[in-house]
């Protein structure tokens, strides 16, 4: 073990370079630097098909360089604190709430809601607003939008700063719901499973969208609340009591699991396992920041290296820190990585 506030190496190999800071910084705050928080220049709601309706909002410089929030989930919404990684000097602040998530309408809704469909939605955004082409910023169900997208509508991407990285793969799924983070944090599994019976427990998806799909309403509150707090409680490298506050909003849990294990049991409707990364070619002219964790539990880092190898033009920061986007490392990286695109 090497004892320091931050340990540094740079490695070249391959024409790709990796950033390893391990220990925390002294000078930092628990909460860490955010820019000062901002209100809305401008809000709207979008209407995207027969059935949804988006909300949006614009932040900081009107004719700024435009950048594009994507928040995670699937179906965990934005928040205020998401406009505070930009410099509102610099920064044309775009956010959206997904199909289903957040303030868009009909809550919690999953018919008409694919992945295919959201990217088809952040470029409805993007021409409504007459935008040309935009930096796009995006953590862990975020990161995989970004990436869709960016290989949808390559021309449209400047830069992309990603977090968490999560690129659909079934492994990462199971990891996740069924066996692998459980040995990390058997008291929150614990939790996790003991709403669905144990003869269902061999495919926990699949037992957990039959109800949170079902007439029970007991058994859909009990499923989203325990779905919710499962990976709440496993998203920080240094848990503590905001995983319980956060799921006594029913609304949040509700929008939150019912969406989320929508888009598990239907493999993010995905061509393939390795789609992302298989089409990351589409992306090499494009610079790219990697923040992540080392200890991220929801989205281990072995996909963020491997897309990283496949971008020539992308930084991955390594740090010592698990999956949430505010744990002091990650979202001092974070703004980093913004700051450095601002003016592009």
């Amino acid at each position: 073990m090497i004892m320091c506030s931050r340990f540094f190496i740079t490695c070249c190999l391959r024409k790709f370079t990796i950033h390893c800071f391990d220990g925390f910084d002294e000078n930092m705050s628990e909460e860490g630097r955010f820019y000062p928080p901002i209100e809305p220049y401008d809000t709207g709601r979008l209407k995207v098909d027969d059935i949804h309706e988006l909300y949006y909002e614009q932040c900081g410089k009107p004719d700024g360089n435009p950048v594009l929030f994507v928040h995670g989930g699937p179906g965990g919404g934005s928040s205020p604190a998401d406009r505070c990684y930009f410099d509102p000097q610099f920064y044309r602040i775009v956010i959206f709430d997904q199909r289903g998530a957040g303030k868009s309408t009909p809550a919690a809704e999953v018919k008409n809601n694919t992945s295919w469909l959201i990217v088809d939605d952040i470029e409805r955004v993007r021409e409504h607003l007459n935008i040309d082409r935009w930096v796009i910023f995006g953590g862990s169900w975020g990161a995989t939008l970004c990436l869709l997208y960016a290989e949808t509508h390559p021309e449209r991407v400047k830069a992309m700063i990603l977090r968490g990285v999560f690129a659909f793969q079934w492994k990462e799924v199971q990891w996740l719901y069924q066996e692998g983070a459980n040995l990390f944090f058997p008291d929150h599994w614990d939790n996790y499973i003991s709403v669905i019976p144990e003869e269902e427990r061999g495919d926990l998806v699949s037992a957990y969208y039959k109800r949170l799909t079902g007439d029970d309403e007991d058994a859909k509150m009990a499923c989203a609340r325990a779905w919710s707090l499962w990976e709440c409680s496993v998203s920080k490298l240094i848990p503590d009591e905001e995983a319980a506050i956060k799921v006594t909003n029913d609304l949040w849990v509700t929008q939150f699991a019912m969406i989320e294990c929508h888009y598990m049991i239907n493999r993010g409707f995905l061509k393939s396992d390795t789609y992302i990364l298989d089409n990351a070619y589409k992306l090499q002219d494009i610079p790219c920041s990697i923040i992540q964790g080392r200890y991220d539990v929801v989205c281990p880092p072995d996909t963020a290296f491997k897309l990283h190898q496949r971008l020539p033009k992308s930084e991955l920061c390594m740090l010592t820190a698990g999956h949430y986007s505010r744990e002091p490392k990650i979202h001092e990286h974070l703004i980093k990585a913004a700051d450095k695109y601002k003016v592009l």
